[in-house]
């Protein structure tokens, strides 16, 4: 408060004019311009009076007012309290400047502002929403608690939310969730580990709200089995209290499992993949009903409609027949982005709300990326063991390309005394399971595995990934080395590349450095590969010399000490083995008959 401020208040009420001056009434009422003599001023005497500073002023004596013609006389008592509710005031005032700036606008203008504030709060996040949408795409969530005002959502949801360590919305929640909680049809890319599994599960729990005896009401599609248990796991920590029930099919047999029945009793949610949905779903009778479900997730979409062997786009097709519900809500969550996908989401979900997080089909720049040369594929065993023995922090996922060169390397790697283990599609589902349990319990340092794991799998904590064969696309590589560098961690990939690799290493090592890391010069010079080698690299995996330190010749003893194994177990029974699709019998009757001819 500045003098001005004090002088106001405190002359509050008074009115200067010509009643108040007596020179200039007796002027007025003479009416005379002339100019009086100016009488000599009077002599004023100074006298200085001593007060004392402790003087107590509530002696009863009258208060003389500061100003004698103001008709208001302020105490001290009132000056203080004046200057505290001008300071509350001016305080509350700052709080409140911008809502009532926003009151006194047109509403044009305050619906101009707060596209401005959406648009700027989507720009920090990198939220890319993108244009030709024919619905109006809600604004973002920037705290779970505005869940409860906005949409009424329950507290005991928003609590659970917490208790998983939710501190507030990654950037695809911000987004997915109010156009999910909406009934909007949902197409997102986001990077790996940004929390898009919660993203589709709060809207779905907050719609089913509480148990109900009419069958599964939320289908949960994933590539994998190991995804689908982990979407079960996080289900069940947000549900937590809500009583609603999710369930994975683990076995399909016809026989003693009707899923139609059992889920009118038991089941809410369903999380499973293609095959064994398909395989309920298309036996005649059905084996399980999806009339009633209501929310159909698609997690991981781009790998369920690549163009492989393992292409689930036939089933997915079945499965959007079977749910006849026509009121159903539609969303597809991926970190990549493809064009299967989105020719298929542009045709069947036309009012669909498309948006993506940072730069698609890009790796997360929280990972430090390195790519090795080995020279050969023995190289890569030497520049393992060489790896561990300068020492590395587990875990560690190894990737490669098929199931056989995951046991080949086990069977290397199990006599180096580390704890390792492997983990592809031959093996059972009990010991795939034993195998994620131990991983993430710490009792196994180096896991083994092909594309399998590259898909949603949430270890907590892997410290490095390790592509021991050099993968066959860039939406693999962002996939492998996503699987480090979640939640806000950091992580480090290593990838191993010959000279047979070449197809690919222009276009990862161009990723490599928009993601901010630095790859050499000539590797950006490489030659560009044409479409038409990334597919055929795609549909099929290039042959690689086998992973094992024994040299040729020894390996052609154990050959040939197997097949005089196998002769003298033949003498032995009377069966001589089998040449060439021949016996030696038959060869000999064969060649006496061509003489007698």
């Amino acid at each position: 408060m500045d003098n001005s401020d004090l002088f106001r208040k405190l002359t509050c009420g008074v009115k200067f004019s010509s009643k108040n001056n007596p020179s200039l009434l007796k002027r007025k009422h003479t009416g005379s311009t002339t100019k009086t003599p100016s009488e000599p001023p009077a002599e004023v005497k100074l006298e200085i009076k001593e007060e004392d500073d402790d003087s107590d002023d509530s002696s009863g004596a009258e208060q003389v007012p500061l100003f004698p013609h103001s008709p208001l006389v302020l105490s001290e008592d009132d000056i203080k309290e004046e200057i505290k509710s001008e300071e509350d005031g001016e305080a509350y005032e700052g709080e409140d400047s911008e809502r009532k700036r926003i009151r006194l606008m047109s509403p044009e203008k305050r619906e101009r502002y707060h596209q401005f504030k959406v648009n700027r709060l989507r720009n920090l996040h990198q939220i890319k929403v993108k244009k030709g949408r024919k619905v109006a795409v809600p604004d973002p969530l920037e705290q779970f608690r505005e869940l409860a005002e906005r949409y009424n959502v329950s507290n005991q949801l928003i609590k659970n939310i917490e208790s998983c360590g939710y501190k507030a919305p990654t950037p695809v929640q911000m987004q997915a969730i109010p156009v999910l909680l909406e009934g909007h049809p949902v197409h997102a890319c986001a990077p790996t580990g940004s929390g898009k599994t919660a993203a589709f599960l709060i809207p779905i729990i907050h719609h089913l709200k509480k148990p109900m005896k009419c069958g599964f009401r939320a289908l949960v599609v994933c590539p994998t089995r190991e995804l689908a248990k982990q979407t079960q796991r996080e289900s069940l920590r947000l549900c937590e209290e809500i009583n609603l029930r999710t369930h994975v099919i683990t076995k399909v047999d016809e026989h003693t499992t009707d899923y139609g029945l059992e889920s009118r009793k038991h089941y809410d949610i369903l999380v499973t993949t293609p095959n064994r949905i398909c395989f309920l779903a298309n036996h005649n009778p059905p084996l399980i009903d999806l009339s009633n479900i209501q929310y159909i997730v698609v997690d991981e979409a781009d790998k369920l409609f690549e163009e492989s062997k393992n292409s689930f786009r036939e089933q997915l097709d079945s499965i959007m027949a079977a749910c006849s519900n026509p009121c159903k809500v539609v969303a597809f969550f991926s970190a990549t982005v493809t064009k299967e996908v989105t020719t298929w989401a542009s045709e069947n979900m036309p009012n669909r709300v498309r948006f993506s997080v940072g730069v698609a089909n890009m790796a997360v720049d929280l990972v430090e990326q390195e790519l090795l040369f080995v020279g050969s594929e023995s190289g890569k065993l030497l520049a393992f063991r060489e790896m561990v023995h300068k020492g590395l922090t587990p875990p560690v996922l190894v990737f490669v390309q098929s199931k056989d060169r995951a046991q080949q390397l086990f069977t290397e790697l199990i006599y180096d005394g580390l704890n390792v283990d492997v983990i592809h599609a031959d093996r059972s589902q009990k010991e795939r399971d034993n195998v994620v349990r131990s991983f993430r319990e710490g009792k196994i340092w180096i896991l083994i595995c092909t594309e399998l794991m590259s898909r949603g799998i949430d270890f907590k904590g892997v410290n490095l990934v390790v592509n021991y064969d050099f993968p066959p696309s860039t939406i693999s590589y962002v996939h492998r080395i996503g699987r480090t560098g979640r939640a806000g961690r950091r992580g480090k990939a290593v990838t191993y590349f010959t000279k047979d690799d070449t197809v690919n290493l222009r276009c990862i090592a161009q990723l490599i450095k928009q993601s901010g890391g630095s790859v050499p010069e000539y590797m950006l010079k490489l030659r560009k590969s044409s479409k038409r080698e990334r597919k055929k690299l795609e549909q099929k995996a290039p042959k690689r010399a086998a992973i094992r330190t024994l040299p040729a010749f020894e390996m052609q003893e154990r050959a040939k000490k197997k097949k005089l194994i196998a002769r003298t177990k033949a003498k032995k029974t009377g069966k001589m083995p089998v040449q060439n699709g021949h016996s030696k019998n038959g060869q000999a009757k064969s060649q006496k008959q061509k003489k007698a001819k």
